[in-house]
């Protein structure tokens, strides 16, 4: 929820990558989308995909000649192929942004030496176990895009950069909480998605980030990768070694940069904030908060 390159925190992958308690956030809330009644977030239950079904093998007439047929091999049963996904890089030039009303940008880095402040009661990992996985398996925007999905490991992932999964954390950048949300973004997604989420209260800060990131995923998504199957979805396998090849990337880079440094109308997309990128997709496969 707002700008900055490396924040101090909790230590993460095998003692590798550092994770800053609190100058890291973005301008953050979670995309909820809800000015139609209809499109309020709900739990999504996972759908189980039924296999197909193989193709019966074509009998084959005996051979006719002196003596008897000859034995015939059995045939391989045609499987049918996966369908390939349609995918492809960013648009070179945008599209214009859908999304008219946009957060607040993020504001100016924290002065250097700067402590975090701690405020009331500190949730237990189970509990912030518990409020990222119910942030992750709501539908953000059931009705124009319920293509959107957060997953899991890009939330858990996401709140352990940023806070060290610490619920009563401050930032002396005025981030807030598990998922350092700024208040003037959490302010501007309540007006924006009629909703009434504290920011102080662990589970609202992570629906308010989990919104953010959605709404970011919509954002950048209708302006770069409409000519996708998906143009929401957030795969890692869709990046290739380039930072800006991908969704995914890009997201994460305005969760922490802002999506006005990320996205631009009549430009094309950019990642300003290389090594948060890269420390958000390490902590995605590598985190110790994976196994909590």
């Amino acid at each position: 929820m707002r700008r900055r390159a490396v924040r101090t925190g909790a230590a993460v992958i095998a003692g590798l990558l550092l994770v800053t308690a609190g100058g890291c956030a973005d301008e953050g809330a979670r995309p909820q989308e809800l000015p139609v009644a209809a499109d309020v977030p709900v739990v999504v239950s996972g759908e189980a995909s039924a296999e197909p079904a193989e193709l019966a093998a074509p009998s084959v007439p005996a051979e006719e000649g002196m003596g008897t047929a000859p034995t015939r091999s059995p045939s391989a049963s045609p499987k049918p192929k996966p369908k390939p996904k349609r995918t492809a890089g960013p648009r070179p030039t945008p599209k214009p942004p859908t999304e008219t009303q946009v957060p607040p940008p993020p504001p100016r880095p924290a002065p250097t030496g700067c402590k975090p402040t701690y405020q009331g009661d500190e949730a237990s990992r189970s509990q912030v176990k518990a409020a990222l996985s119910d942030a992750a398996a709501r539908q953000y925007w059931p009705v124009s895009a319920p293509e959107i999905k957060i997953p899991l490991n890009l939330l858990k992932a996401t709140a352990w950069q940023e806070s060290g999964w610490q619920s009563h954390i401050v930032a002396c950048d005025g981030g807030v909480g598990l998922m350092q949300v700024m208040p003037a973004t959490a302010e501007w997604m309540n007006q924006r998605f009629e909703q009434s989420y504290d920011i102080d209260d662990y589970r609202d800060n992570a629906y308010l980030g989990g919104t953010y990131l959605a709404w970011l995923t919509k954002y950048i998504g209708d302006m770069y990768f409409d000519a996708n199957e998906n143009p929401y979805d957030l795969s890692a396998d869709l990046c290739t070694s380039e930072l800006n090849s991908c969704l995914l990337n890009a997201v994460i880079a305005a969760y922490n940069y802002g999506h006005g440094a990320v996205a631009r109308e009549g430009e094309p997309l950019t990642i300003p904030n290389p090594q948060y990128v890269r420390n958000v997709r390490a902590l995605m496969t590598e985190c110790v908060c994976l196994d909590y």
